[in-house]
C-alpha cells in the first residue's frame, strides 16, 4: 500500500458502523430473550471474535455483512464452552465479556493474540473478584489468558481509578446477576454506550454525574438496533478534510454522543471546519452528518475531561497536529501506552521519522507544529489505528508514504483504503 500527496478531496461517505456499538449489540441480544437484529454492524475482525464467542457458548447468530441476527436466550442461558473463548485483539471484547462471565455457573477460558496478552486486565479483575468471580491471570501477570469461574455475585460500589468505559461495563453487566444495585463511579465521565443500549433492552440503568447504577435481575427482550457510523473511524476523514487543502467532504450519519465527540471539540479549538446537519436519535444514540472543509489548523491544549472522549482518536489528533501552526499539547493521556500499541511512542516515533517535532512524555505528548513533512515507510506496530492515521499523514506529505502491516485496519475498518482513494486524488 502506498499513500501519495493528496491535491484535494471531495465526495460523500459513509463510514461503517460504530465498533463500541457493535460489540455491545452482539453481547446484549445474546443475554436477552427473543431476537435482536442489528443493521449497520461493523464486519471488522474485533466484531466477529464477539460473534463466535457466543456462538461457542451456544447462541445462534446469523450475519451477513452489515446485518446481523441474535436470538438470544436470556440472562441465564449461555452455555459453558467447549474450548477457549478466542477474543482475537479485541480488548472490548474480553473485558465486557468477562463481566458476563462472571455471572455464568460455569468455567470458561479467555485468550488472545500476542498485543492482548500485554494489556491490562487487572482493571477489571479486581472489581468482578470483589463481585464474587474467581478470576486468574493463566500466566500471573495480570494479562490475558484469564480464566473465569463465575456465579454467586453480590453487588457493590466501585471507584475506578481509571476512566474506562470497559471497566465501567464490566462492572454493570456483572451487576446484571446480583440482587440489589451495582455502581460504578469514575474519576472522569466515560462514553456512556452501555448505559444507554442496556436500558433500551429493559434494564433499569441510571446515570448521576460521574456514577452509573444498574438493578440486578432484569427481564432483557431483543431489539432492533441501528448501529450509526464510528465516529472514531470518521475522525480520519475529518483530519484528511482539514489538512489537505481544495477539501469538501460529507460525511453521513456519524454517532456524536456527547461522550464520543471529544475529536469534534478539540477539531474546531484547531480551526477546522466543520458543519452539523439533520441532528437525530437513532436507537438511542445521537447522529448527524458533518460536511468538513480545508482550513488552516493552529495548535491547542488537550487535557482533563476532554481525554476519554477522544482516546481513540489522538493518534489521528497528533497527525493533525504536526501539520497546524504552533505547538500542541497532549496530557493525562497515560492510557495511550496500554493500547493496541503504546501509542504515545509509536505516533512519536512515526511522527518524527516523518520530519515532524513531536516529544513523548509521560502521560501524552508534545508536537512543535507547522514542519515541512514527507513520506516514509511507516511502522504500524499491527496496530489499526496507527496505520489509518499515519495513511491520512501521507495525503498531505511529500512523496510516499509505506507501511510494514497495512492490512492491520481489518479490526476496525476493513475498507479503509478503499474509502481513502475514492475521495483523494
Amino acid at each position: 500500500m502506498e499513500i501519495k500527496k493528496a491535491n484535494h478531496i471531495k465526495g460523500q461517505i459513509h463510514i461503517p458502523g460504530d465498533k463500541s456499538i457493535s460489540h455491545r449489540g452482539v453481547m446484549f441480544g445474546a443475554i436477552a430473550d427473543g431476537t435482536t437484529e442489528l443493521t449497520g454492524f461493523l464486519d471488522g475482525a474485533d466484531c466477529r471474535s464477539t460473534i463466535a464467542c457466543f456462538q461457542k457458548m451456544g447462541i445462534a447468530i446469523k450475519q451477513d455483512a452489515d446485518h446481523v441476527v441474535i436470538q438470544g436466550k436470556g440472562l441465564h442461558g449461555l452455555t459453558e464452552p467447549r474450548n477457549i473463548l478466542d477474543v482475537g485483539n479485541s480488548g472490548t471484547t474480553t473485558r465486557l465479556i468477562s463481566g458476563i462471565l462472571s455471572g455464568c455457573p460455569f468455567t470458561s477460558t479467555l485468550n488472545g493474540d500476542a498485543s492482548i496478552q500485554k494489556r491490562p486486565m487487572q482493571r477489571i479483575i479486581k472489581p468482578l473478584s470483589m463481585m464474587g468471580a474467581r478470576i486468574t491471570s493463566l500466566r500471573g501477570n495480570d494479562c490475558a489468558p484469564l480464566e473465569i469461574k463465575g456465579g454467586d455475585l453480590h453487588a457493590i460500589h466501585y471507584d475506578s481509578p481509571v476512566a474506562s468505559a470497559q471497566v465501567k461495563s464490566a462492572i454493570l453487566l456483572a451487576g446484571l446477576y446480583c440482587d440489589g444495585t451495582t455502581s460504578v463511579t469514575e474519576p472522569v465521565l466515560s462514553r456512556n454506550h452501555t448505559e444507554l443500549m442496556l436500558s433500551g433492552f429493559g434494564a433499569n440503568v441510571t446515570s448521576s454525574g460521574r456514577t452509573a447504577s444498574i438493578e440486578g435481575n432484569p427481564h432483557l427482550v431483543g431489539q432492533k438496533i441501528q448501529i450509526p457510523s464510528d465516529i472514531s473511524s470518521a475522525a480520519y476523514f475529518i483530519a484528511a478534510a482539514s489538512i489537505v487543502p481544495n477539501a469538501e467532504l460529507m460525511i453521513y450519519n456519524v454517532t456524536c454522543n456527547p461522550t464520543r465527540d471529544g475529536i469534534l471539540k478539540v477539531a474546531e479549538q484547531m480551526g477546522a471546519d466543520i458543519t452539523y446537519e439533520n441532528r437525530r436519535k437513532v436507537s438511542g444514540e445521537e447522529v448527524c452528518d458533518l460536511i468538513v472543509r480545508s482550513s488552516s489548523l493552529h495548535g491547542t491544549t488537550i487535557e482533563g475531561d476532554l481525554i476519554p472522549t477522544l482516546i481513540d482518536e489522538i493518534p489521528v489528533i497528533a497527525v493533525m497536529a504536526a501539520f497546524a501552526e504552533g505547538d500542541t499539547i497532549i496530557r493525562d493521556a497515560k492510557e495511550l501506552r496500554v493500547k493496541e500499541s503504546d501509542r504515545v511512542t509509536s505516533v512519536v516515533e512515526n511522527l518524527n521519522a516523518m520530519g515532524a517535532d513531536a516529544i513523548g512524555t509521560e502521560d501524552g505528548m508534545i508536537i512543535h507544529g507547522g514542519r515541512s513533512m514527507h513520506g516514509t515507510q511507516i511502522k504500524t506496530y499491527a496496530d489499526h489505528r496507527i496505520a489509518m492515521s499515519f495513511a491520512i499523514a501521507g495525503l498531505a506529505a511529500d512523496g510516499v508514504t509505506t507501511f510494514d502491516d497495512p492490512d492491520c485496519v481489518v479490526i476496525s475498518y476493513p475498507n479503509f483504503y478503499d474509502t481513502l482513494q475514492k475521495i483523494s486524488s
